[in-house]
C-alpha cells in the first residue's frame, strides 16, 4: 500500500521515458532484434517504478493522453498496460483510472532458483554500515579531556535537557564562523541525528500527517518516519540521481502540502549528491511557498574528500528569518559512530518546544560525551580528526571504486566528492538477491529497496566507503560471485535484514 498518491501526467511520463531512453541506449538485446513497440513502453515505465522516478500508486495517464504524449498508437499505450497488470506493476478499475504498483518479493526477473551450499571465504566483510573506525588519537585524548572537565558538573543533577551550555556555545560559533549567526539559544544537543530527527517529527508530524522525502533517501530515517506514522511523500532525484528536481518539489509539496520535508543536501545518502547554491535556495523557496518546515540533515557536510574544496553554504543561510529551516548536524558520521552526539539549529522558539517535549523522551544526552565533542571543537582536536577521516574517506573511496570497477565493469555508479556512500546500479538484477546472497559468500550489503518507498531500487546496491586496500578488492570480488550465482539461478530467497546504518 503506498504511503501517498499522486498522478503523473502524459507529458511529464513521456519526457521520463525519452530520457531513459537516452541514458540506457546502446545495443539491443537479442543480436539486434528489437522489442515490440508495446513491451518497450511497458519495460520503460516498469523501470521507472523500480528506481523511483514514478511513485508507487501514482496515477498514471489515460491511454489515449499517453498515446497522443509519445506519439504511438492507442493500442500500442492499452497492450503496454495490459502486460504491466500481469506483472503487478500496474492496478487498475474501471472508471477511476490505472495506478502503479510493486508486486510482492522482488520485482526484478530470476531463472528458477535452487539451494546454495554455504561458502567458507572467511571474515564476513560488512558494507552494511556507512561509518569509519574511530580517528585515533583523537578519541582517546577527547575522552581524557572530558574526564579532566568533568568535576564540576559532577556536583550538579548532570540534567541538561538542551544541552551542556559550554558545548551549545561552540555550536553556535561554529555556525556564525560559515556565515549562519546563530545564539545558542538556536542549538539543542541530541542523542545523535536520529535523536534529532525523532524528536522533530513528533513535534511537527503526528500520526498521519505527510512528509515529503528524497527518493532514494537514508533508510534508517525512512523507517523511523513509518514507525512515527508518517505518511511519506517521495520525491525523485533529477534524472541520473544527480541532484535535486526542483520542479518535482514544488509540484509535490503543492499537491500534497506536508507538514515535514526532510532532505540531505550535503553528500546525501546513499547517492553522495551535493546541492549547489541555487538547489538549496530554491528548496527553502518552495519550502517556505508550501508552508512546509525543511529538516535539513548536515550529518555529512563535513565529509568533503578534498581540503581545497568549496563548498556551497548551508541550506539554513538562505533562510535569514529562521522560519523554514531546520539543521540537524552529527557527531557520529564525521567523528566516529560510537560518539552518539547530534543537535539541531532552529528558531529559539521550536528549540524551547523541542526541549520541553523532551521531558518525555530521552530527558536528555550524556554529558561525558558531551564534554569529549566540547573537548575537540574547544582544542582544535575536531579539525585535526576531520582531516584525518577526510584521508581516509577519499582513500577508501578510490580504492573501492577501482575494485568494483574492474570486477563489476557493467555496473554504473557516479563517484562523489564527499560523505561515506556510493550509490550503484546493479546492470539490471536484483539488489535483494545480491543482498541476499552475498552474506552467503562473506560480504554484507544493503539492498537498493531500503532505501525507497514501497519497493523502488531494486536495481541498485549502497557500498559505503568503509573497507580500502586488499580488502576492498576482496570485496569486490566477492560481490562478482555473488553477481555470478544470482545471475545463473543458484541462489535461495531467505529474508534480508531490516538495519542499515
Amino acid at each position: 500500500m503506498a504511503e501517498w498518491t499522486s498522478a503523473v501526467g502524459a507529458t511529464q511520463l513521456a519526457r521520463q521515458l525519452k530520457a531513459q531512453r537516452q541514458d540506457t541506449a546502446g545495443p539491443s538485446a537479442g543480436g539486434g532484434r528489437r522489442k515490440p513497440a508495446y513491451r518497450a513502453l511497458a519495460d520503460g515505465v516498469r523501470l521507472l517504478v523500480l528506481e523511483g522516478r514514478v511513485p508507487v500508486a501514482a496515477r498514471l495517464p489515460a491511454e489515449r493522453e499517453l498515446a497522443v504524449a509519445l506519439a504511438v498508437s492507442r493500442t500500442t499505450v492499452a497492450a503496454a498496460y495490459e502486460a504491466l497488470r500481469g506483472e503487478g506493476f500496474l492496478e487498475s478499475r474501471r472508471g477511476a483510472g490505472s495506478w502503479t504498483a510493486v508486486p510482492a518479493g522482488n520485482p526484478l526477473p530470476a531463472r528458477g532458483l535452487e539451494p546454495l551450499p554455504p561458502e567458507s571465504l572467511g571474515s564476513l566483510i560488512d558494507l552494511g554500515t556507512a561509518a569509519l573506525p574511530a580517528p585515533e588519537p583523537w578519541l582517546t585524548r577527547a575522552v581524557s579531556g572530558a574526564l579532566e572537565d568533568l568535576p564540576p558538573y559532577a556536583h550538579t543533577h548532570g540534567d541538561y535537557p538542551a544541552g551542556l551550555p559550554a558545548l551549545r556555545q561552540l555550536l553556535a560559533d561554529r555556525y556564525t564562523a560559515l556565515g549562519v549567526p546563530t545564539m545558542p539559544e538556536q542549538i539543542m544537543v541530541t542523542t545523535g541525528a536520529m535523536g534529532a530527527i525523532d524528536a522533530i517529527s513528533h513535534l511537527f508530524a503526528g500520526r498521519g500527517e505527510r512528509v515529503a522525502v528524497e527518493s532514494p533517501s537514508y533508510a534508517n530515517i525512512l523507517q523511523l518516519m513509518r514507525e512515527a506514522g508518517a505518511r511519506l511523500v517521495p520525491v525523485a532525484m533529477a534524472e541520473g540521481l544527480s541532484g535535486w528536481d526542483i520542479p518535482r518539489w514544488r509540484q509535490a509539496l503543492r499537491d500534497s502540502a506536508p507538514r515535514l520535508a526532510y532532505v540531505v543536501a550535503d553528500f546525501h545518502n546513499p547517492t553522495g549528491a551535493l546541492a549547489d547554491e541555487d538547489q538549496r535556495r530554491q528548496l527553502v523557496d518552495v519550502a517556505r511557498c508550501s508552508g512546509t518546515v525543511l529538516v535539513v540533515d548536515e550529518t555529512m557536510a563535513e565529509l568533503f574528500h578534498d581540503e581545497d574544496m568549496s563548498m556551497p553554504r548551508r541550506v539554513c543561510a538562505f533562510d535569514p528569518a529562521g522560519s523554514t529551516v531546520i539543521t540537524v548536524g552529527s557527531a557520529s558520521k564525521a567523528f566516529w559512530a560510537g560518539m552518539r552526539i547530534g543537535w539541531v539549529r532552529a528558531a529559539p522558539d521550536v528549540i524551547r518546544s523541542l526541549v520541553a517535549a523532551r521531558a518525555y523522551a530521552d530527558m536528555g544526552t550524556p554529558v561525558l560525551e558531551q564534554l569529549a565533542v566540547h573537548w575537540l571543537m574547544r582544542t582544535g582536536g575536531w579539525e585535526e580528526a576531520l582531516t584525518l577521516r577526510r584521508s581516509q574517506a577519499k582513500e577508501n573511496r578510490d580504492a573501492l571504486v577501482a575494485a568494483v570497477g574492474q570486477a563489476l565493469p557493467s555496473w554504473e555508479f557516479h563517484v562523489p566528492e564527499g560523505g561515506l556512500t556510493l550509490w550503484v546500479r546493479t546492470g539490471g538484477l536484483s539488489g535483494s538477491r545480491l543482498a541476499e546472497v552475498g552474506e552467503r559468500v562473506g560480504v554484507r550489503v544493503p539492498s537498493g529497496p531500503r532505501f525507497g518507498v514501497d519497493g523502488a531500487f531494486e536495481g541498485y546496491v549502497r557500498l559505503p566507503f568503509t573497507v580500502s586496500g586488499p580488502v576492498a578488492t576482496e570485496a569486490a570480488a566477492r560481490l562478482a560471485r555473488a553477481v555470478g550465482l544470482v545471475d545463473s539461478g543458484a541462489a535461495p530467497h531467505t529474508p534480508p535484514r531490516s538495519f542499515v546504518a
